[in-house]
């Protein structure tokens, strides 16, 4: 039986983690979990010590804001893992803290495996020799990850992105086609709002994404709401006619609708591999939008269209996010069949770069495998 302390610092990396804990325990009955997640990491079983709606702060201003609590938590995880003395430390993404994590349990010598890497491409490539130095084996899911890490001197695993395994199946599931009369929503086909997780997300992008629904008055527009987040925070935006909100249910949202706006992040892979037509929206603090120009070294926002390395998806960030071109642009994904059919090609492509099924699966062998090898003596 062999001992994880998991840390996942947001909604997206509870999901990878839950779909790797479950593999895990496939190959280790008797596994046992302590972790930092949400609640699918919590279904899968084990011990929760922080929820991710805890942690997730996101942009310089917030986390210069959030520092005291950010520091408190660093104390306490500390703390946690050299209380519970784990067989193996698993890391994914949410770099600013779990580098932090890294380092202590390396110098109370604990292995450390960090699983998603954080996106050190884009920018901080300093971190690198971070990861380099405190980690044990790193596994990534993005295709050009590999070569990245290639040009430290590092060989990482590469299984595939986790998000195909979790979604591929449920394009077609049945269980989506009673959606719009589970809530009580009209026949109007449906255009997707996916705002974020965050707080600070959430209370920028609604505005905009909501005003232009009075502009498609055939159409339904549904907000994705997430629980753990304050409900006024969506219900301030359904008082136009056409506007709904839905919680928790993101993906049956998506398998229902024609077209979707949707926050930068792993939403827009989400929504690529439910075949929605989509255009990524972003809208941050001036201050650490600001501060990000001068430091990111990638040409997109979206992961969609670094994967691909072209624009597949059309980018309306911060003053560009504004009501006459959010409007133009989803009149364009609505009804532009084109438009509609590039994009359906290009995600076909995506799927292609992304590695195949099996990810989890595979990311869990190779985890496995290390500690087996560990446990034999082999280097």
């Amino acid at each position: 039986m062999a001992r994880y302390y998991i840390i996942a610092g947001e909604s997206s990396g509870d999901m990878h983690a839950a779909n790797l804990m479950k593999q895990l325990k496939q190959r280790d009955a008797a596994a046992a979990f302590r972790f930092w997640g949400g609640v699918k990491m919590q279904a899968v079983g084990g011990t929760m010590v922080k929820h991710v709606n805890e942690l997730a702060f996101m942009g310089f201003l917030e986390v210069a804001l959030n520092i005291r609590t950010i520091l408190g938590n660093i104390r306490l995880c500390k703390k946690d893992i050299l209380a519970y003395k784990p067989d193996v430390l698993i890391l994914i993404d949410y770099p600013g803290f779990n580098l932090r994590m890294a380092r202590y349990a390396k110098s109370i010598g604990i292995q450390v495996i960090y699983y998603i890497s954080p996106q050190v491409w884009a920018w901080k490539q300093s971190r690198v020799y971070t990861i380099k130095k405190y980690t044990d084996k790193l596994l990534v899911i993005l295709p050009f990850e590999q070569d990245f890490y290639k040009g430290f001197n590092m060989d990482v695993d590469f299984p595939g992105h986790p998000l195909l395994d979790e979604l591929i199946p449920l394009r077609e599931s049945s269980e989506y086609a009673s959606f719009k009369e589970k809530n009580g929503l009209p026949q109007n086909p449906v255009v997707a709002l996916l705002p974020g997780s965050r707080k600070q997300e959430i209370r920028r992008m609604l505005n905009e994404m909501t005003t232009v629904a009075a502009d498609f008055p055939e159409y339904q527009f549904v907000i994705a709401g997430v629980s753990g987040q304050d409900p006024e925070m969506y219900g301030q935006h359904t008082q136009y006619p056409n506007v709904s909100l839905v919680m928790d249910q993101t993906y049956a949202l998506l398998a229902n609708s024609r077209a979707a706006l949707v926050a930068s992040g792993t939403a827009t892979l989400e929504t690529a591999l439910f075949k929605v037509p989509q255009a990524v929206c972003y809208k941050a603090n001036p201050v650490s939008i600001f501060i990000a120009r001068m430091l990111v070294k990638v040409k997109y926002i979206s992961l969609v269209n670094l994967i691909m390395d072209k624009p597949v998806l059309k980018e309306l960030i911060q003053n560009d996010f504004n009501r006459p071109r959010v409007k133009t642009e989803l009149d364009a994904l609505l009804n532009d069949k084109e438009y509609r059919d590039r994009l359906q090609q290009d995600y076909l492509k995506l799927e292609e770069k992304l590695g195949g099924p099996g990810a989890s699966e595979k990311a869990a062998a190779s985890i496995f495998r290390f500690l087996q090898d560990l446990r034999h003596g082999k280097s």
